[in-house]
Protein backbone atom coordinates (compact mmCIF):
# COMPACT_ATOMS: atom_id res chain seq x y z
CA UNK A 1 0.00 0.00 0.00
CA UNK A 2 1.21 3.47 -0.89
CA UNK A 3 2.19 5.75 1.97
CA UNK A 4 1.59 9.48 1.85
CA UNK A 5 3.14 11.02 4.95
CA UNK A 6 1.80 14.21 6.54
CA UNK A 7 4.04 16.80 8.22
CA UNK A 8 3.52 14.98 11.54
CA UNK A 9 4.08 11.46 10.24
CA UNK A 10 0.47 10.31 9.95
CA UNK A 11 -0.06 8.23 6.81
CA UNK A 12 -2.62 10.25 4.82
CA UNK A 13 -3.03 7.39 2.33
CA UNK A 14 -4.75 5.36 5.06
CA UNK A 15 -6.75 8.29 6.49
CA UNK A 16 -10.51 7.92 6.20
CA UNK A 17 -10.97 11.68 5.77
CA UNK A 18 -8.73 11.68 2.70
CA UNK A 19 -10.36 8.52 1.35
CA UNK A 20 -13.82 10.04 1.78
CA UNK A 21 -12.74 13.26 0.09
CA UNK A 22 -11.11 11.60 -2.91
CA UNK A 23 -14.05 9.22 -3.47
CA UNK A 24 -16.73 11.73 -2.39
CA UNK A 25 -18.09 9.07 -0.04
CA UNK A 26 -20.71 10.64 2.23
CA UNK A 27 -21.18 7.44 4.24
CA UNK A 28 -17.46 7.33 5.06
CA UNK A 29 -17.53 11.04 5.98
CA UNK A 30 -20.36 10.38 8.43
CA UNK A 31 -18.63 7.32 9.92
CA UNK A 32 -15.35 9.23 10.26
CA UNK A 33 -17.01 12.23 11.89
CA UNK A 34 -18.71 10.00 14.46
CA UNK A 35 -15.47 8.17 15.20
CA UNK A 36 -13.42 11.38 15.51
CA UNK A 37 -16.05 12.97 17.77
CA UNK A 38 -15.39 10.24 20.29
CA UNK A 39 -11.64 9.94 19.71
CA UNK A 40 -10.90 13.68 19.93
CA UNK A 41 -13.81 14.81 22.16
CA UNK A 42 -14.69 17.45 19.59
CA UNK A 43 -17.75 18.57 17.68
CA UNK A 44 -16.95 17.17 14.24
CA UNK A 45 -19.57 16.99 11.51
CA UNK A 46 -19.53 15.03 8.25
CA UNK A 47 -19.28 18.36 6.38
CA UNK A 48 -15.92 18.93 8.07
CA UNK A 49 -14.51 15.68 6.72
CA UNK A 50 -12.79 17.02 3.61
CA UNK A 51 -9.04 16.74 3.25
CA UNK A 52 -6.58 15.84 0.51
CA UNK A 53 -3.64 15.82 2.91
CA UNK A 54 -1.80 18.65 4.62
CA UNK A 55 1.01 18.65 2.06
CA UNK A 56 -1.24 18.49 -1.01
CA UNK A 57 -3.21 21.14 -2.86
CA UNK A 58 -6.93 21.02 -2.25
CA UNK A 59 -9.28 20.67 0.68
CA UNK A 60 -7.93 20.62 4.21
CA UNK A 61 -9.52 19.41 7.41
CA UNK A 62 -10.41 22.49 9.47
CA UNK A 63 -7.70 21.75 12.04
CA UNK A 64 -4.92 22.03 9.41
CA UNK A 65 -5.04 25.84 9.45
CA UNK A 66 -4.28 25.90 13.18
CA UNK A 67 -2.12 22.78 13.41
CA UNK A 68 1.00 23.71 15.37
CA UNK A 69 2.94 20.84 13.83
CA UNK A 70 2.14 21.80 10.24
CA UNK A 71 2.73 25.49 10.94
CA UNK A 72 6.09 24.79 12.61
CA UNK A 73 7.29 22.61 9.73
CA UNK A 74 6.22 25.21 7.16
CA UNK A 75 7.86 28.03 9.15
CA UNK A 76 11.14 26.09 9.16
CA UNK A 77 10.80 25.31 5.43
CA UNK A 78 10.41 21.57 6.03
CA UNK A 79 8.15 19.19 4.12
CA UNK A 80 7.79 17.03 7.24
CA UNK A 81 9.10 16.88 10.78
CA UNK A 82 11.54 14.19 9.59
CA UNK A 83 13.83 17.04 8.50
CA UNK A 84 13.98 18.52 12.01
CA UNK A 85 16.86 17.66 14.34
CA UNK A 86 14.51 18.06 17.34
CA UNK A 87 12.04 15.42 16.14
CA UNK A 88 12.29 12.93 18.99
CA UNK A 89 12.41 15.58 21.72
CA UNK A 90 9.89 18.07 20.31
CA UNK A 91 6.99 19.01 22.55
CA UNK A 92 4.91 20.20 19.59
CA UNK A 93 4.77 16.79 17.88
CA UNK A 94 4.90 14.82 21.13
CA UNK A 95 1.16 14.13 21.39
CA UNK A 96 0.94 12.71 17.90
CA UNK A 97 3.93 10.47 18.51
CA UNK A 98 2.38 9.32 21.80
CA UNK A 99 -1.03 8.46 20.32
CA UNK A 100 0.06 7.41 16.81
CA UNK A 101 3.25 5.37 17.29
CA UNK A 102 3.50 4.63 13.57
CA UNK A 103 3.97 8.36 12.92
CA UNK A 104 7.57 8.33 14.18
CA UNK A 105 8.41 5.25 12.13
CA UNK A 106 6.82 6.86 9.07
CA UNK A 107 8.91 10.00 9.54
CA UNK A 108 12.11 8.03 10.08
CA UNK A 109 11.42 6.05 6.89
CA UNK A 110 11.64 9.29 4.90
CA UNK A 111 15.33 9.78 5.71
Amino acid sequence: MEKFIACCGIDCASCDARKATLSNDQELRTKTAESWKVQFSADITPEMINCTGCREEGAKFSHCAECEIRNCARLKGFQTCAECSELEHCTIIGNILQFVPDALANLKSLN
